[in-house]
């Protein structure tokens, strides 16, 4: 009884600071809004934290418990946006996706993932936040914005995606050994 105590203690408080850490990442989105995707991509990374430490449930948990409260403190409700539709949960149903047996499947289903959020992203984007006025200003480049920014994202959202791979080992093999005290 007392080790799952002990274990479900350390669940909780884990998962407190990587909350801790993703909210303040979210809230300087208001002082930084230049970072506003750099910001959402960075708490995301941290859900990897609860992932690899505790499990993926935990994660997910984390993830809600973010998502919901990055609309109350963060500043730029865009950045909130995309970490709920995007960097917040990819770090987590990456997990599932990397167990797929066939590279090239696994890759298609990244890519239509990202690409479905990022199209549910621009579309709440201009019709929720009144961007569809700078749509018609642009005029024949509006119209082709959203097809003109997969384009443009595609080849980032790759080395983001290879990227993760790299944070995870390097979490596992430098910072996780300096944080116990094992270097």
């Amino acid at each position: 009884m007392k080790q799952h105590q002990q274990n479900l203690s350390y669940r909780v408080a884990l998962g407190g600071i990587v909350s801790a850490f993703c909210l303040i990442s979210m809230f300087l989105t208001g002082v930084f809004p230049l970072l506003y995707l750099v910001l959402p991509m960075i708490a995301g990374v941290l859900l990897l934290i609860v992932v690899m430490e505790v499990g993926i449930e935990w994660a997910w948990v984390t993830y809600i418990a973010v998502g919901l409260l990055s609309l109350f403190v963060t500043y730029d409700k865009e950045a909130a946006l995309i970490f709920i539709l995007f960097f917040g949960c990819y770090p987590l149903v990456r997990y599932y996706l990397n167990r797929l047996p066939a590279k090239p499947l696994r890759t298609a289903i990244k890519l239509l993932l990202f690409n479905a959020s990022m199209i549910l992203y621009f579309y709440l984007n201009t019709y929720l936040f009144g961007m569809q006025d700078l749509l018609e200003e642009l005029q024949e480049y509006g119209r082709h914005a959203g097809k003109i920014m997969l384009l443009l994202l595609n080849p980032f959202f790759v080395m983001y995606d290879i990227s993760l791979d790299g944070l995870c080992e390097m979490y596992t093999k430098i910072l996780k050994p300096r944080i116990l005290g094992k270097k």
